[in-house]
């Protein structure tokens, strides 16, 4: 996010792509067979697959089963080059193969536990770059100052030009105190970062309750991603917080990359007690609609942060809070990833990331590439941007987070003045209502 936040230390790790539910395959079958697992990737394609870029067809895809499996293969290492080559010609770089070691260490890090230098990237479907969604707060990226939308074009001296995701990953991820070398370019400028690899866990959720001088509380919260963890987190802290009868909340969402689909959704209905959260589309034109419960931990009027690092999950997070009038967002333009991958493992303990359906807000807009727009944009100041450090976040040095507080008071403060309002009662539309 910002390069002045940069002031904790060690670790972590690369992301796999966002939005992320684990499937097991239909098939249980262990096989020797290397292209049962060619196979089995192939009717994953064939069944769920959607083509967001217009290059598939499925003709073609059913011509090259036959291609392939008519190749003989002598191994599995001859049967994944074969997956890799086969899911090229998708041109979708979040549908990826993954050996057994890069599946089994893609479900540690959806756990919470992390390895590499902490940074999500995405490949640029128009220039085919390397581009850092977001840095995770508290890595070696992030306190070496690297900042979304980067263009990573070197690892250790070497072109990134032409890599997919999965190869990049490979050059950056190493072993715990080892060295990788990033080359980045940032407003046409280059930019070499030298860091250290690490392995850390991470708590996703900071809280605390900002006392002003008025006498009123805010509740702060800054969520950091979407893992298996979040929503307890999350959930844990709204009930402390709240038993401090704070005002309102600022929920800050900058800089988090996103994560799991299903810790989005189930952190939405800690705030939203009626509603639609998300709806997914599938390539059958099938739409799942995901709805609220009556389960919000709080109706206290909130404020939500994001900016150009909020990408996937808290896209949906934010995307549902605006559409369901529940807060106001403040900052600047989301990331735009609104494309949902599911995991699948396969038969010999490898596994597959396969888009399969894109997500809508509650309004019908469709995210990928458009990102959601705040409601009151703010920029930071200059100065914010070289100063801050990680613990000023959600202080009076945050020239953002102040302007969400005086907007999260202006908005539902004085307008309960004029009408009675009570924020332990009334509605957010209600609030904002003009006279």
């Amino acid at each position: 996010m910002l390069k002045s936040f940069l002031k904790i230390c060690l670790l972590i790790a690369i992301f796999p792509p966002p939005s992320l539910p684990f499937q097991a395959n239909s098939s249980t079958l262990i096989t020797d067979n290397p292209k049962e697992i060619i196979d089995q990737v192939w009717q994953i394609i064939y069944r769920d697959f959607l083509d967001y870029s217009g290059k598939y067809k499925t003709k073609d895809w059913i011509k090259l089963r036959k291609e392939i499996l008519s190749t003989k293969y002598f191994d599995n290492n001859d049967a994944y080059t074969a997956i890799k080559n086969m899911l090229a010609k998708l041109d979708d770089p979040y549908t990826r193969f993954l050996d057994p070691k890069e599946f089994n260490e893609m479900r540690i890090d959806t756990s919470g536990e992390l390895l590499g230098v902490g940074i999500q990237i995405s490949l640029d479907e128009v220039t085919n770059q390397i581009v850092v969604v977001a840095p995770i707060e508290g890595t070696p990226a992030f306190l070496a100052g690297i900042k979304p939308k980067d263009i990573i074009v070197s690892i250790d001296g070497k072109t990134t030009k032409g890599l997919s995701i999965d190869s990049t990953v490979k050059l950056i991820r190493g072993k715990k105190g080892t060295k990788v070398k990033l080359g980045v370019i940032r407003e046409d400028k280059l930019i070499n970062f030298s860091l250290i690899r690490d392995k850390i866990e991470i708590n996703v959720v900071d809280s605390r309750i900002n006392n002003l001088d008025s006498g009123l509380k805010i509740g702060y919260l800054r969520l950091k991603q979407f893992n298996a963890k979040s929503p307890k987190e999350m959930s844990l802290s709204i009930i402390k917080l709240e038993k401090q009868k704070p005002f309102g909340y600022v929920l800050d969402l900058r800089s988090n990359p996103g994560g799991l689909l299903e810790a989005s959704i189930e952190i939405a209905r800690q705030w939203i007690n009626t509603g639609i959260i998300v709806s997914t589309k599938t390539n059958d034109g099938i739409t799942e609609v995901r709805k609220a419960k009556s389960r919000a931990l709080t109706n206290r009027p909130v404020v939500v942060l994001i900016d150009e690092g909020s990408a996937s999950a808290s896209e949906i997070l934010s995307g549902a809070i605006k559409d369901n009038k529940r807060g106001v967002l403040v900052g600047k333009k989301t990331f735009g990833k609104g494309l949902v991958q599911s995991v699948r493992s396969l038969s010999d303990g490898s596994g597959l990331t396969v888009t399969v359906a894109k997500y809508l807000t509650p309004s019908g807009k469709d995210i990928n590439k458009n990102g959601i727009e705040p409601d009151i944009r703010v920029d930071l100041l200059l100065n914010d941007k070289y100063r801050l450090t990680n613990s000023d976040l959600g202080t009076l040095k945050d020239s953002q987070y102040v302007a969400a507080e005086n907007i999260l008071l202006k908005k539902f403060k004085i307008e309960s003045n004029k009408k009675s309002y009570n924020p332990l009662k009334s509605n957010l539309e209600f609030a904002l209502k003009k006279n």
